[in-house]
């Protein structure tokens, strides 16, 4: 599976369209640069750009949910609803569904974030707003919180 690394900014063109940049179009595999899906993100006001291959072993975790457990048929239900696959045009551009810029605040200036093996997709102002909640002691606070010892632990980098 791959990581990918890098932040975007870029314009929303009239019909919703926005032109991926090269620089992360470039680190999807041969063969995997046509197709994705797009999806709200469970826990902030952004989208998710999956890679198809990571949307399908998202959906095969998915499916092995014991869908007779009410909670799991609701989080299925919740995380599937309004994904939208979609394909990268001839001008490298694919189309962001209205429904879900909406729920994201996309208007005109987005910002595509790497974020291990899935990007993010943020309206400017999101993005700013949650990359402005920790400032420099925050960040490495939080850093120590979930990188440092956990439970006599050590996580390694």
């Amino acid at each position: 599976m791959t990581n990918y690394i890098g932040e975007y900014a870029c314009k929303v063109d009239a019909k919703g369209r926005v032109v991926l940049p090269m620089g992360l179009l470039k680190q999807f595999p041969e063969g995997q640069r046509e197709s994705f899906v797009i999806n709200r993100s469970v826990f902030q006001r952004c989208l998710v750009l999956y890679p198809m291959e990571l949307w399908n072993m998202t959906m095969n975790d998915l499916g092995r949910l014991n869908r007779f457990v009410k909670e799991n048929d609701d989080f299925i239900r919740m995380f599937t609803n309004g994904a939208v696959r979609v394909e990268v045009d001839g001008s490298k551009r694919i189309l962001l569904p209205k429904r879900l810029s909406d729920y994201a605040g996309i208007r005109n200036d987005i910002v595509f974030t790497a974020n291990l093996n899935k990007i993010e997709i943020w309206s400017d102002q999101g993005h700013e707003s949650v990359m402005g909640e920790f400032d420099a002691d925050g960040f490495a606070q939080l850093a120590e919180k979930v990188m440092g010892r956990l439970n006599g632990e050590s996580n390694v980098l």
